[in-house]
């Protein structure tokens, strides 16, 4: 129509009030903008009067009319503009003109860094990924860039916090952690026997077997023989300590009710091949190594023990998958380990105790059967007094129970020394920990925990101890062949005496053979109890041939350690799944009376059956609950369609 006209934008709001006559036109503020009353228009000159829409004059165009205007903003070039909405990337200023408003500092370390990234590029694992496939030596690369990451991270970190418990021993204590000092040889002897234990373990062998290596060549190897600076009463008192710790985890885990419904074919694998191994180790040692009958006899219960930290983690993984579980094999194994180490103890207990004894004839005859009266009496009452102090209601009761069960028993092995009557301290602690587990019921368990933790520790200062006691010097070519043949003859009855022992439990011929296999290796009583008549005859300064045989005993119980322990763990890994059968899913319950194979064999096998349901007890209480969840919902829908039939 004629002129330019300035474009406009209308939105539909409210009703439009009458048109207004010139006398109520309202005025704006603005030219070209509609007034905000909302009464009327204003009217300029400027705005087009023939536009279709302006005035609103016809009734029907009941229209409130506003203006959006237009946005204005800055352009990449630094100049304000119009913007265009279908390009909101031009609402702001670029990155790259923000980042030039900055500081020069910001800038300049921003160019460093990227720098740093370009020339460093190569040696970071984030820009360095491992493909899918890699090679070893792509990710032998990879292991060492940085940051460091993966394994080289967590041996870092470990080497990291044995160099700064070194430094802070160092600030204390000076000189006693410097190279040749007693704290230094200690240290470092935990130190590696913690790795010998590592090292040994991903072979799949006891971890107690590389510890006694490493104490072993950190005691006779010249340059190395850091071991040799540790005080003999240092490393006295700290064996007896994890003596403690190892006899209260022992205690602690007996299966009380296994052990009562397994009693007659436990007793007889606990007692039987102990007894006659130890009275041949004896007998042999008298004649052939020159051993009074006392130290012999002592000799023979040190070896003829059974090892559980061969046997028990051996079972239980056997068990896991299913090998044996349906005649009770790894119950039976598990609990007749913890009855011969009781056994074993107590009978070196005995004689060690007539051993050191002096004085009247006739008691010493009865210091023996004196020293378990002793410890039994001490073990029960102190238990059955922990099952009731402290009383469950006390916060932290696993701690003050933890605490107690410890100090009870380095209570009873210190103390039973002071009033004469070593052989009772070692008897008393396990019966302790025993007694006081069986009040304490399923609540022992985090104590069982605590004590494992401490365990962590104190085994590598055992065996490795154990191990730097057993010195090159001692050590001549005919005391290691005999001690070779001694071991060997012993171990060979051992065997043949365990797989007659259940001949009557209902196993048949590879069972057997499995169980006499089992019942070969020899770890833990040999290094727990193996020093303990070296120690009470330096205690009691009772002369140089009583030290010698005492360092041979030790000699003989390392010795049998580095020959069984792999050869039985081997044997167990191996003969489990050749000799023992696989229980299915819908067959772990008992046997059929196919499997009695004498007179008194139904009692035993029942007994066996009874236990090892009772460990399978909560799988198969999960099981039933599942069956009958699906029983359940199965009878519902039955129900359900049977209502639905009868409505038809």
């Amino acid at each position: 129509m004629g002129g330019n006209c300035v474009s406009t934008s209308y939105s539909t709001k409210e009703p439009a009030p009458e048109p207004a006559t010139p006398a109520q036109t309202p005025t704006t503020d603005k030219p070209g903008q509609i007034s905000k009353n909302g009464k009327g228009w204003g009217h300029d000159t400027s705005m087009c009067p023939d536009d279709p829409g302006y005035p609103p004059d016809s009734p029907g165009a009941e229209k409130e009319l506003e203006w959006d205007g237009l946005q204005m903003g800055m352009n990449e070039h630094g100049s304000y503009m119009v913007l265009d909405k279908e390009e909101p990337e031009l609402y702001n200023p670029p990155s790259r003109l923000r980042d030039e408003n900055e500081t020069e500092e910001n800038g300049l370390c921003k160019r460093c860094k990227d720098s740093f990234e370009r020339s460093f590029r190569p040696c970071l694992a984030k820009h360095n990924r491992l493909s899918q496939n890699p090679t070893c030596c792509q990710r032998f690369r990879y292991m060492f860039l940085c940051p460091p990451h993966g394994v080289l991270s967590r041996w870092l970190t470990l080497g990291l916090i044995a160099f700064l418990i070194w430094a802070v021993l160092w600030s204390i204590t000076g000189s006693e952690t410097l190279p040749g000092g007693n704290l230094f040889g200690l240290y470092v002897l935990i130190v590696c026997c913690f790795m010998g234990g590592w090292l040994i373990a991903k072979i799949y062998l006891p971890p107690l077997l590389g510890m006694l290596i490493a104490g072993f060549l950190l005691k006779n190897i010249p340059v190395i023989n850091v071991a040799a600076d540790i005080y003999p009463s240092w490393s006295m008192a700290l064996r007896n300590i994890a003596l403690v710790v190892i006899l209260v985890k022992a205690g602690i885990g007996i299966n009380a009710t296994a052990l009562k419904r397994l009693s007659g074919v436990c007793f007889r694998l606990a007692v039987f091949p102990c007894t006659l191994e130890a009275c041949l180790v004896a007998a042999m040692a008298y004649g052939i190594i020159d051993f009074a009958w006392d130290w012999a006899f002592m000799l023979g219960f040190v070896i003829a023990a059974v090892s559980p930290a061969v046997v028990v983690p051996s079972m239980l993984l056997l068990q896991e998958k299913g090998y044996g579980t349906r005649k009770g094999i790894p119950t039976l194994a598990i609990a007749s380990a913890s009855c011969e180490n009781v056994y074993a103890i107590s009978a070196h207990g005995i004689v060690l105790g007539i051993s050191f004894s002096t004085g009247n004839l006739i008691f010493n005859i009865f210091r023996g059967p004196l020293e378990m009266i002793i410890g039994v009496t001490f073990g029960v009452v102190a238990g059955l007094i922990l099952w009731y102090i402290p009383d469950v209601k006390q916060s932290a009761i696993a701690w003050k129970r933890f605490l107690l069960v410890l100090c009870g028993g380095l209570f009873a092995l210190f103390g039973s020394k002071v009033i004469e009557f070593p052989g009772a301290g070692a008897l008393g602690c396990l019966i302790l920990a025993f007694v006081a587990a069986q009040g304490w019921q399923r609540n022992k368990e985090p104590v069982k925990k605590l004590v494992g933790i401490v365990w962590i520790f104190f085994e590598p200062i055992l065996f490795g101890l154990i191990g730097a006691e057993v010195t090159l010097e001692y050590l001549n070519p005919s005391l290691i062949g005999f001690g070779i043949l001694i071991i060997g003859v012993g171990v060979t009855f051992r065997v043949a005496i365990a797989g007659i022992s259940v001949q009557w439990a209902g196993l048949n011929f590879k069972e057997r053979l499995f169980i006499a296999l089992a019942w070969l290796p020899k770890a833990t009583v040999q290094a727990a109890i193996g020093g303990i008549a070296l120690d009470e005859a330096r205690r009691l300064g009772a002369g140089e041939e009583a030290e010698r045989q005492g360092e041979q005993l030790l000699t003989l119980a390392v010795l049998s350690i580095v020959i069984t322990a792999p050869i039985g763990a081997i044997a167990i890994a191996l003969g489990g799944p050749k000799f023992l059968q696989k229980s299915s899913g819908e067959s772990d319950s008992g046997i059929t009376e196919d499997h009695l194979s004498a007179a008194g064999s139904k009692k035993d096998v029942e007994a066996c059956k009874e236990a090892d349901a009772e460990l399978q007890s909560p799988v198969e209480e999960k099981q039933g609950n599942s069956q009958e969840n699906g029983k359940a919902l199965t009878s519902e829908g039955d129900g359900q369609k049977s209502d639905q039939a009868t409505e038809v």
